[in-house]
């Protein structure tokens, strides 16, 4: 294929890290289904998707920094074989330990946003660049909101294995056309992977997330709880000496300090935070039976065309904003979606007594994530040398998934911690939730407007030397 040609690389990107972003959410809706056909408990099939989420936050970043190194083409297709095999193994599971491992395997696909970014950059004319990493984010956003909505239809009509079984055939496919057509960057980083910051780093992530993820059945207060979060603290300085100290660092402390850069990971953890929270519970909001003085007893499948609204729009929206981003600029964009994403939980807070107030806010954030995920990666990418693309947006993808983990953790406190006694939450405790997600949302625009304006046509590969180190030779 000419390397002049982008259309059949930018499908192939899309397909991969659409599918990928669909299996994030996709089980979700069906986790009562899973439990009951391979019989087992809830807090047990609840590590369906805690198993994906720390695969995913560990391999992200490791693998978007070993495609820089080794080739983002050849990257790219090694994990694309491994969501392949992740899919094809969770499928044919005869129990939720092996349904676990593939979730774990399938994890590995988190790298396919960074390299795909990476890909975009080295590929693409530089005029193209901004629109197609709008584009690719819209796609992203979008798998997300696909898996919320198609989950209930496929498990009413099929079976939840075809919830794997869909995704084998789309990957495979994939695979083959990558591996012949999607042109090998001849841009590469100097140096090796550090394997000693690749463990520290997997090791702070896990020890960080898995608390989150897990303490309102283990108790804050509890000793798991507590020990993994000084071991985080413990394991994050450590990380941050090592990297400090490496001639080859996994991720370059230096460039996350670019003004650009942290301020654009503020941004993405604190909207982070928002988001993941308003997929994990808004679904089971409008499942609660009406009996409990709120909700509607929706079905997982009503529930899934409640979110359609914000399907829609984070995808138009996203696409867009390819178009709005030499015009306005990425960081207005950042902005304006954040704050429509503190409108869509304010109103929510006043306003959830009609589905259609519902669809209305879903609609509205999903126009803030579709503006929000194609400005974070066009002001990473924008920001950092060309051989640190994948690990800058990497790290990206990372601190929002570690956001969204902090915020379903105060959500689910907010929620879960105080009960009918029939068993289900208070309506209070989800106003307040919505309240806290709006604050976080403002927060999130607040550190927006603090990313540094860069001028039209000029993008910033280097800061001066005395903030970051030149960047590796290209070859």
């Amino acid at each position: 294929m000419p390397r002049t040609s982008t259309r059949l690389t930018f499908a192939v990107l899309a397909t991969g890290a659409g599918v990928f972003s669909m299996l994030q959410s996709l089980i979700a809706p069906a986790l009562p289904t899973v439990q009951h056909a391979l019989h087992t408990s809830q807090s047990t099939a609840t590590w369906v998707m805690t198993a994906y989420l720390l695969s995913a936050s560990v391999f992200t970043p490791i693998l978007g920094r070993v495609g820089d190194l080794a080739g983002k083409k050849r990257t790219l297709v090694a994990v694309l074989v491994t969501v392949l095999a992740g899919c094809l193994v969770a499928a044919l599971a005869p129990n939720i330990g092996v349904l676990i491992v593939a979730r774990i395997v399938q994890g590995v696909g988190g790298a396919l946003f960074p390299l795909s970014f990476g890909i975009i950059r080295d590929e693409f004319a530089a005029a193209e660049v901004p629109g197609s990493i709008s584009n690719l984010s819209a796609v992203i956003a979008a798998g997300g909101g696909v898996g919320i909505v198609a989950a209930g239809p496929i498990v009413s009509a099929l079976d939840y294995r075809w919830l794997f079984w869909i995704p084998v055939a789309i990957v495979a496919a994939t695979v083959l056309i990558a591996a012949r057509y999607v042109p090998e960057s001849p841009k590469r980083a100097e140096g090796k992977v550090s394997w000693a910051g690749a463990g520290l780093l997997s090791g702070w992530l896990v020890a960080l997330l898995l608390p989150l993820s897990q303490a309102t059945r283990w108790g804050w207060g509890s000793p798991e709880v507590l020990g993994l979060f000084a071991a985080a603290v413990v394991l994050f300085a450590l990380w941050l000496t090592a990297e400090a100290r490496s001639r080859s660092p996994l991720i370059d402390l230096r460039v996350m300090r670019l003004p650009a850069v942290w301020t654009t990971n503020t941004a993405a953890l604190l909207f982070g935070a928002g988001m993941y929270a308003i997929w994990s519970f808004l679904p089971g909001f409008v499942q609660t039976p009406s009996a409990a003085g709120y909700g509607f007893g929706a079905s997982v499948t009503e529930s899934g065309l409640l979110m359609l609204p914000m399907l829609v729009a984070m995808f138009l929206s996203g696409v867009l904003s390819g178009r709005l981003e030499p015009r306005v600029g990425a960081k207005a964009l950042l902005t304006a979606g954040a704050a429509l994403g503190a409108v869509a939980c304010g109103l929510l807070t006043l306003r959830h007594d009609e589905q259609w107030q519902i669809a209305v806010v879903a609609g509205l954030f999903g126009l803030g994530i579709g503006l929000a995920f194609a400005s974070m990666a066009n002001l990473v990418v924008g920001s950092v040398p060309p051989e640190q693309t994948g690990a800058a947006t990497g790290m990206n993808a990372n601190i929002r998934t570690i956001g969204g983990s902090i915020g379903a953790a105060l959500t689910s406190v907010l929620v879960t911690g105080r009960l009918q006694p029939s068993g289900l939450p208070y309506e209070s405790g989800y106003t307040h939730a919505w309240a806290l997600l709006s604050v976080l949302l403002l927060a999130a625009a607040g550190a927006a407007l603090l990313v540094p304006v860069r001028r039209p046509g000029r993008t910033v590969h280097t800061a001066p030397a005395e903030s970051t180190r030149a960047p590796a030779q290209v070859r």
